[in-house]
């Protein structure tokens, strides 16, 4: 994740501080859940000193999968 690299800082850290696993963390950073609660992404924020813009990046070229 570049926010936590240029802050310095690592996923276990980022782990910690939420108070999540890092199992967790990884699959939000991986993008490998289905779903985040606002609650989480207002945390997210809280931690890392940012906005939602900061985590997330939309690619309209390549649009998401989509499972019926």
């Amino acid at each position: 994740m570049p926010l936590l690299d240029a802050k310095g800082k690592t996923r276990y850290w980022l782990a910690k501080q939420m108070g999540m696993s890092h199992q967790n963390i990884t699959k939000i950073i991986k993008n490998e859940n289905r779903a985040i609660y606002l609650e989480t992404i207002e945390v997210l924020c809280q931690v890392l000193d940012c906005t939602p813009n900061d985590l997330f990046e939309i690619n309209f070229e390549e649009p998401e999968d989509k499972k019926t």
